[in-house]
Order: C-alpha cells, then structure tokens, then sequence
C-alpha cells in the first residue's frame, strides 16, 4: 500500500535533518498512527509522501506507484488532510467538492452520495452552499476531510486531524478511520494526541528527531513494554524530542 524506504530530509544546507533514513511499510486494512514530538519530522514525512517536498534520498511508493517517477497515478490513490487546511475561500462547499471529484474523474452520482453521507457525519449540510471564506477553522477541517474522500482512496492520509474539530465531529472521524480500515483499506495518520492512538491504531511508528526509534503492533508494543500505556512508552524513548 504504502512503502517508504530509506527516505531522508535535510534543511539548513544539509546541516540539519528532518528525517532521517526512515522505512516504513504500511498494508491494506490497517489504521497507521506516525507519533512524534512537535519537530520531529512528522510533517516532513507526510509531505514526501504526498509529493508536496521532494525526496532528496530514498523512495516512496503508494500502490506500486513511485510518488518522484509515476506522481500522477501515486496521486490517485490517496486523499490528504493537511494540518493547516488550504482551501480555495471564494467557492462554496458544493463548488470545491465538484473541484476534487472532477481531478479524480468521480461520476456524480458518486460524489453526490459520499458528499451527502460525510456532510450529514460532520452537520455541515447547511452550510454546504455557502463560500468557504465564512467557514470556521473547524468546518474547514471538516470540508477538507469530505474532500479528501470524495475519490474513495485506497490510502487516507492526515496530519494531526483532529485539530479544531469539536468533540462529535472528532468521534464522527475516528469513526471513518475506522470504516475506511474495514473496507480494506489504509489510513495513515500523525498525531500528538497519543490517547486517540493507542485507541484506534493497529500499529503505531515513533520517530524522534527524524529518526524511527519504535514501530509495531499496539497489542504487541505495549505487552513487550510491561502493559505500559502509550504515553509511558512515549515519554520512555522520545519524551525529550520537541524543537520548539
């Protein structure tokens, strides 16, 4: 699904490295939590993978799609939330939403149905025909995530998603998450939030100062730590990881 092999990031002329030689590999039917402290290159990484940094060393490829050489059909297979949504203010809901479906060629039949069925998740229904200048933070994450699901991908990235959303709306998506796993498919998604992760992650991957210092199985991690709770596991090999 996803394959991140020995990828690396450096900013201040190669003096600093964002990320560091990571390799992940994430499979169909799983909810994949990227935990890190602010700063230690969880961004970067999602940012590589969808395209928007280029990669200065290693490869990325989504559905046997390399995201350098074949960025076009890497690109169809996966929606992204970024943590700052960056939408167009001048269109409405309805307008940005006809946007996606018409890049990823969704029939609207199709998006008519996923619109309906994720506006009514989020309570945004009434303010689908208003410009998204109006909307709050929170409706903007919401639109966002509609967005990002109109196509139906087979890899759902998010960055830090549950930002700005009030309490229903972030069951409403952890619900998603949930049901796009189901479905046999992957999400993928960084966070700091390390209660929600140990809630709904199958596996979980922590990355300190750019490096990957811990990756598994939940149930496995926290059995192979003394049933500590994530958080403790956290703290014990990347509590001390923040550059802010």
């Amino acid at each position: 699904m996803l394959e991140i092999s020995h990828v690396s990031m450096a900013y201040a002329n190669g003096n600093v490295k964002a990320v560091d030689d990571l390799s992940l590999s994430l499979k169909p039917g799983e909810i994949f939590g990227f935990l890190g402290a602010n700063g230690a290159g969880k961004t970067t990484t999602l940012k590589m993978v969808t395209g928007i940094l280029p990669i200065k060393s290693g490869n990325i490829s989504i559905c046997g799609h390399d995201i350098t050489s074949d960025p076009i059909e890497a690109k169809r297979n996966f929606g992204y939330v970024p943590d700052s949504p960056i939408i167009f203010d001048k269109y409405t809901g309805r307008e940005y939403i006809d946007f996606l479906g018409d890049i990823y060629g969704v029939d609207k039949e199709q998006r008519a149905r996923v619109s309906a069925e994720l506006l009514k998740r989020f309570s945004l229904e009434d303010a689908f025909d208003k410009r998204i200048s109006g909307y709050s933070h929170g409706m903007k994450q919401k639109i966002a995530i509609i967005g990002a699901l109109i196509h139906s991908p087979s890899l759902w990235i998010l960055d830090e998603p549950m930002m700005g959303l009030d309490p229903p709306s972030a069951l409403a998506l952890k619900e998603l998450m949930k049901h796009h796993r189901d479905e046999g498919k992957t999400v993928f998604f960084s966070t700091h939030v390390l209660d929600v992760a140990e809630k709904i992650c199958d596996r979980v991957a922590i990355i300190s100062k750019g490096k990957l210092v811990l990756c598994g199985d939940m149930d496995e991690i926290k059995k192979a730590q003394g049933d500590e709770s994530l958080e403790e596991i956290f703290m014990s090999v990347a509590g001390g990881d923040s550059h802010e």
